[in-house]
Protein backbone atom coordinates (compact mmCIF):
# COMPACT_ATOMS: atom_id res chain seq x y z
CA UNK A 1 0.00 0.00 0.00
CA UNK A 2 1.08 3.69 -0.60
CA UNK A 3 1.51 5.70 2.74
CA UNK A 4 1.95 8.84 0.53
CA UNK A 5 -1.07 7.48 -1.88
CA UNK A 6 -3.63 6.98 0.57
CA UNK A 7 -4.10 9.95 2.21
CA UNK A 8 -6.23 12.88 0.28
CA UNK A 9 -5.00 16.19 -1.09
CA UNK A 10 -6.61 19.18 1.18
CA UNK A 11 -7.04 22.18 -1.11
CA UNK A 12 -6.19 25.69 -0.02
CA UNK A 13 -8.44 28.70 0.13
CA UNK A 14 -9.18 29.72 -2.94
CA UNK A 15 -7.84 26.89 -4.90
CA UNK A 16 -10.26 25.03 -7.25
CA UNK A 17 -9.97 21.44 -9.11
CA UNK A 18 -11.86 19.79 -12.06
CA UNK A 19 -10.96 16.40 -13.17
CA UNK A 20 -12.00 15.76 -17.17
CA UNK A 21 -10.72 12.21 -17.84
CA UNK A 22 -7.64 11.95 -16.74
CA UNK A 23 -6.50 15.58 -16.78
CA UNK A 24 -6.39 17.29 -13.32
CA UNK A 25 -6.68 21.63 -13.38
CA UNK A 26 -6.33 23.68 -10.67
CA UNK A 27 -6.80 26.93 -10.64
CA UNK A 28 -5.34 28.91 -7.81
CA UNK A 29 -4.19 33.09 -7.27
CA UNK A 30 -0.92 32.25 -8.87
CA UNK A 31 -2.49 31.08 -12.09
CA UNK A 32 -3.65 27.52 -13.44
CA UNK A 33 -1.49 24.38 -14.04
CA UNK A 34 -2.89 20.78 -15.07
CA UNK A 35 -1.48 17.41 -15.02
CA UNK A 36 -2.77 14.28 -17.36
CA UNK A 37 -2.57 11.50 -14.84
CA UNK A 38 -2.01 7.78 -16.23
CA UNK A 39 -4.95 5.16 -16.66
CA UNK A 40 -3.55 2.96 -13.98
CA UNK A 41 -4.94 5.86 -11.27
CA UNK A 42 -8.53 7.31 -10.72
CA UNK A 43 -8.62 10.51 -9.72
CA UNK A 44 -11.97 12.20 -7.81
CA UNK A 45 -12.82 15.81 -6.40
CA UNK A 46 -14.94 15.76 -3.42
CA UNK A 47 -15.19 19.59 -2.43
CA UNK A 48 -12.03 20.76 -1.39
CA UNK A 49 -10.59 17.21 -1.39
CA UNK A 50 -8.91 15.26 -4.06
CA UNK A 51 -7.97 11.58 -3.78
CA UNK A 52 -6.12 9.66 -5.80
CA UNK A 53 -6.98 5.28 -6.16
CA UNK A 54 -5.17 2.81 -8.03
CA UNK A 55 -6.89 0.45 -10.46
CA UNK A 56 -5.97 -2.79 -9.83
CA UNK A 57 -3.26 -4.40 -8.28
CA UNK A 58 -0.60 -4.21 -10.50
CA UNK A 59 3.31 -2.92 -9.65
CA UNK A 60 3.02 -0.01 -11.81
CA UNK A 61 -0.92 1.09 -10.33
CA UNK A 62 0.92 1.01 -7.23
CA UNK A 63 4.01 3.12 -8.39
CA UNK A 64 1.37 5.81 -10.07
CA UNK A 65 -0.40 6.10 -7.53
CA UNK A 66 1.69 7.64 -5.14
CA UNK A 67 3.03 9.67 -7.89
CA UNK A 68 -0.05 10.87 -8.85
CA UNK A 69 -0.76 11.96 -5.87
CA UNK A 70 2.42 13.78 -5.16
CA UNK A 71 1.95 15.77 -8.27
CA UNK A 72 -1.60 16.16 -7.57
CA UNK A 73 -0.52 18.46 -4.12
CA UNK A 74 2.52 19.71 -6.04
CA UNK A 75 -0.41 21.33 -7.90
CA UNK A 76 -2.50 22.55 -5.65
CA UNK A 77 1.01 23.99 -3.57
CA UNK A 78 2.21 25.91 -6.76
CA UNK A 79 -1.17 27.49 -7.76
CA UNK A 80 -1.62 29.14 -3.83
CA UNK A 81 1.58 29.77 -2.84
CA UNK A 82 4.51 29.02 -5.15
CA UNK A 83 7.51 27.36 -5.29
CA UNK A 84 11.14 29.26 -4.61
CA UNK A 85 14.77 28.23 -4.51
CA UNK A 86 17.66 30.31 -3.55
CA UNK A 87 21.22 30.30 -4.49
CA UNK A 88 24.32 32.33 -3.02
CA UNK A 89 27.13 33.27 -4.81
CA UNK A 90 30.80 32.93 -2.83
CA UNK A 91 34.02 33.81 -4.36
CA UNK A 92 36.03 37.11 -4.69
CA UNK A 93 33.98 39.03 -7.59
CA UNK A 94 31.27 36.58 -8.14
CA UNK A 95 28.39 38.97 -8.84
CA UNK A 96 24.72 38.32 -10.63
CA UNK A 97 22.21 41.08 -11.90
CA UNK A 98 19.22 41.14 -13.56
CA UNK A 99 18.84 42.94 -17.03
CA UNK A 100 15.80 43.02 -17.90
CA UNK A 101 14.74 39.32 -18.66
CA UNK A 102 18.35 38.28 -18.49
CA UNK A 103 20.73 36.97 -15.74
CA UNK A 104 24.13 38.39 -15.82
CA UNK A 105 26.63 36.21 -13.71
CA UNK A 106 30.32 37.10 -13.39
CA UNK A 107 31.68 34.25 -12.45
CA UNK A 108 35.75 34.63 -13.09
CA UNK A 109 35.30 33.79 -16.26
CA UNK A 110 37.10 36.09 -18.96
CA UNK A 111 33.29 36.71 -20.15
CA UNK A 112 30.07 37.24 -18.22
CA UNK A 113 27.63 34.68 -18.27
CA UNK A 114 23.91 35.58 -19.73
CA UNK A 115 21.22 33.46 -18.24
CA UNK A 116 18.28 33.50 -20.11
CA UNK A 117 15.41 33.27 -17.69
CA UNK A 118 12.84 30.87 -19.18
CA UNK A 119 8.79 31.48 -19.74
CA UNK A 120 6.59 30.95 -16.29
CA UNK A 121 9.87 31.40 -14.12
CA UNK A 122 10.97 34.55 -11.85
CA UNK A 123 14.92 35.40 -11.08
CA UNK A 124 15.62 37.89 -8.54
CA UNK A 125 18.61 39.30 -7.25
CA UNK A 126 18.31 41.26 -4.37
CA UNK A 127 21.93 41.26 -3.17
CA UNK A 128 25.00 41.07 -5.93
CA UNK A 129 25.17 37.50 -4.07
CA UNK A 130 22.17 36.04 -3.75
CA UNK A 131 19.37 34.52 -6.86
CA UNK A 132 16.10 33.82 -6.21
CA UNK A 133 14.26 31.65 -8.50
CA UNK A 134 10.39 31.13 -8.09
CA UNK A 135 7.52 30.02 -10.15
CA UNK A 136 4.15 27.92 -10.02
CA UNK A 137 6.03 24.80 -11.44
CA UNK A 138 8.16 23.12 -9.05
CA UNK A 139 10.26 21.11 -11.91
CA UNK A 140 10.76 24.26 -13.91
CA UNK A 141 11.93 26.14 -10.69
CA UNK A 142 14.17 23.31 -9.69
CA UNK A 143 15.79 23.06 -13.32
CA UNK A 144 16.37 26.72 -13.87
CA UNK A 145 18.18 26.85 -10.34
CA UNK A 146 19.96 23.87 -11.47
CA UNK A 147 21.04 25.11 -14.66
CA UNK A 148 22.22 28.94 -13.22
CA UNK A 149 24.53 26.70 -10.40
CA UNK A 150 25.55 24.35 -13.39
CA UNK A 151 27.63 27.40 -14.76
CA UNK A 152 30.34 27.29 -11.73
CA UNK A 153 29.57 24.13 -8.93
CA UNK A 154 31.16 25.11 -5.58
CA UNK A 155 34.31 23.37 -5.32
CA UNK A 156 35.66 21.76 -2.16
CA UNK A 157 38.83 23.37 -1.62
CA UNK A 158 38.00 27.15 -1.35
CA UNK A 159 33.78 26.68 -1.60
CA UNK A 160 33.80 28.99 -4.01
CA UNK A 161 30.61 28.82 -6.71
CA UNK A 162 27.07 29.09 -7.02
CA UNK A 163 25.51 26.64 -4.20
CA UNK A 164 21.89 26.64 -3.05
CA UNK A 165 21.00 28.07 0.31
CA UNK A 166 21.89 26.02 3.37
CA UNK A 167 23.46 23.38 1.22
CA UNK A 168 26.99 21.92 2.90
CA UNK A 169 30.05 21.99 0.89
CA UNK A 170 32.13 19.33 1.66
CA UNK A 171 35.60 20.61 2.51
CA UNK A 172 39.26 19.23 2.05
CA UNK A 173 42.42 20.76 2.97
CA UNK A 174 44.43 20.93 0.34
CA UNK A 175 48.49 19.90 -0.36
CA UNK A 176 50.60 20.38 2.84
CA UNK A 177 54.49 20.89 2.16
Amino acid sequence: MSRIGKKPVELPSGVTASVSGQTVEMKGPKGTRTFKATDDVTITVDGNVVTVEPRGKSKRARQQWGMSRTMVANLATGVSEGFKKELELSGVGYRAQMQGNVLKLSLGYSHDVNFEVPEGVTVTSAKPTEILVEGIDEQQVGQVAANIRAWRKPEPYKGKGIKYKGEYIFRKEGKKK
